[in-house]
């Protein structure tokens, strides 16, 4: 089924009922599909590890939707036991609440080339563990909830162009004989599209009521690059980081556009299983939504089943 010409969230279906659940909400490209789910009649679950940007983004998100029933959880995809914490929790929530379900997942949250190598609250390099490890894990533990949805939940997973450069180094997955910025962001951000492909193979196969779906934003302008920690750049990363932004502003696209991609794939009645979204434009920077290109790489079976079984063994976290 192919991309509605000019695709925008006000061709979703009515979403009422349904429970969203949307990571790195709290402002950029996980607000903006927060608001557009909570526009279609969604219930959203915003999530972030900040509880005041968390009641800002809450706020800013009841103003430009005044019917929206939405909430905020904390929630720290750099920490294993945050992540069980809030699998925990929700689940108090969500019972005696229709089926108890969550009906779409979006695992969107990420950080951006950190100039020095840093980790998580459980040993892993940052952006490995949370952009990629941190949704395995949390996808994992909301299973019961995603599979009680009515006809299966939708899981989104964002990926990026950086995806294209990214291979897996499974004799250092973690950076910590070699580390380079962009290169474990590209590592990352592989490693999550190859997921969303993997799990839509498993989920197929074995009949779970799942629907995975990978979607990119593009060049979308964010505050994505800004680092966890106030760790002191050099020179040359300044620059970097300086041209990078400069680069995303001139040929780029906004985080309401960049966004599009992923709503379609979270509430699109055209995505399909197993699909990947992006911007149509040149390099698939910008532009109207359509069906993104998958690099060859996150096509690879052997590495795809190798990475699945290395992260069941580092979060602890069974999902197949």
């Amino acid at each position: 089924m192919s991309v509605p010409l000019k695709w925008t969230i006000d061709r979703a279906p009515d979403l009422t009922g349904r429970v969203a659940v949307v990571t790195g909400a709290t402002g950029g490209l996980g607000y903006e599909t927060a608001c557009g789910l909570a526009s279609r009649g969604a219930t959203v679950i915003l999530t972030g590890r900040n509880a005041d940007r968390g009641a800002a983004a809450l706020a800013g998100l009841r103003t430009r939707v005044a019917d929206a029933r939405a909430e905020f959880m904390v929630l720290d995809l750099a920490s294993l036991r945050s992540i069980a914490d809030f699998a925990g929790d929700l689940t108090e929530r969500l019972k005696g609440q229709g089926p108890g379900a969550v009906d779409i997942l979006v695992n969107n949250a990420g950080v951006m080339a950190p100039p020095r190598r840093q980790e998580t609250e459980d040993g892993f390099e940052l952006q490995f563990g949370t952009n990629y490890l941190g949704h395995f894990a949390l996808t994992g533990r909301l299973r019961p909830l995603l599979v009680r949805a009515p006809g299966g939940a939708r899981v989104v997973t964002v990926a990026s162009l950086a995806a294209r450069q990214g291979h897996i180094t499974f004799d250092d997955l973690q950076a910590r004989h070699r580390y380079s910025p962009f290169g474990a962001y590209q590592q990352s951000k592989l490693a999550n599209l190859i997921f969303a492909l993997e799990l839509d193979r498993l989920a197929q196969s074995g009949g779970w009521k799942l629907h995975s779906i990978a979607a990119h934003p593009g060049w979308s302008q964010t505050d994505l690059a800004i680092s966890r920690s106030a760790a002191r750049q050099g020179v040359a990363e300044r620059l970097l980081r300086c041209l990078t932004e400069v680069a995303f502003r001139t040929l780029g696209q906004s985080a309401a556009a960049g966004a599009r991609p992923i709503l379609f794939a979270a509430a699109g009645a055209e995505a399909v299983d197993g699909g990947y979204y992006g911007p149509g434009g040149r390099g698939e920077r910008r532009g109207r939504v359509t069906d993104a290109r998958v690099p060859a790489q996150a096509r690879n079976l052997p590495v795809a089943r190798r990475l699945w079984a290395v992260s069941e063994r580092l979060t602890g976290v069974a999902l197949s």
